[in-house]
């Protein structure tokens, strides 16, 4: 049996890196690991949604949304959640 790399499946089903299906999947990855990241650090923090809302000055809701649907997220807010979890985030622009 022939084994393959997780880049030799992505090459063969979302196309080589660069490519437009490929960077939308990993663009999509890294919002999803952005979430899980703000989700479990709120956790470590003891803090609800609502709580950590109050916070950041915006609904439950809200907090909700970014840590499972990031997409629909402003940049400012995801910076107002770090600094309400007193958390750093470093940001990477990767040029197209």
């Amino acid at each position: 049996m022939k084994t393959y790399s997780l880049d030799e499946v992505k090459n063969t089903f979302l196309g080589k890196k660069g490519t437009t299906k490929r960077d939308a999947y990993e663009n999509a990855l890294r919002l999803d690991l952005l979430g899980e990241t703000i989700r479990q650090i709120r956790i470590q923090r003891n803090l609800t949604q609502e709580q950590l809302g109050n916070l950041v000055g915006v609904q439950k809701a809200q907090i909700s949304k970014i840590e499972n649907n990031f997409k629909d997220a402003r940049i400012s807010t995801i910076l107002k959640v770090f600094d309400a979890l007193k958390t750093k985030i470093i940001l990477t622009v990767v040029k197209s």
